[in-house]
């Protein structure tokens, strides 16, 4: 290696910005070379499972239930934080506590206000 401390880090700036610009001159040659000239009605048309589609692809859903889905994740990735702490509870320092306790807090403020704004209302 060279004597200089920063060529490991030029190199890697680099290979860092010729690795992207490499796969992006890859598929614009992809993209000009084998690429359908014109779009057909198979091309076009929605496919789903190996299910032929029957009826209009463009459906609305309620927002309500993306956010049930957001608070679902919140609450079940606590669990992850919380279990290794309760693990390991009695070998940590008073800080850890502290620190579990306004995670835990910020928590419960989160999951107070989207239940007086009546988000967790099921409608």
């Amino acid at each position: 290696m060279s004597e200089h401390p920063y060529a490991f880090l030029a190199l890697f700036l680099a290979v860092a910005l010729a690795f992207p610009l490499v796969l992006l001159a890859v598929s614009q040659l992809w993209f000009r070379f084998f690429q359908p000239p014109k779009p057909s009605a198979s091309k076009n048309d929605v496919y789903e499972c190996g299910v032929a589609s029957t009826g209009d692809s463009w459906i609305q859903f309620k927002p309500h239930y993306y956010l049930y889905a957001i608070l679902f994740l919140i609450f079940d990735v606590e669990i992850l934080f919380l279990l290794p702490f309760a693990v390991a509870f009695t070998g940590l320092p008073t800080g850890a506590l502290v620190t579990m306790l306004v995670f835990v807090l910020l928590l419960a403020e989160g999951l107070v206000w989207a239940w007086r704004r009546g988000h967790l209302e099921w409608r």
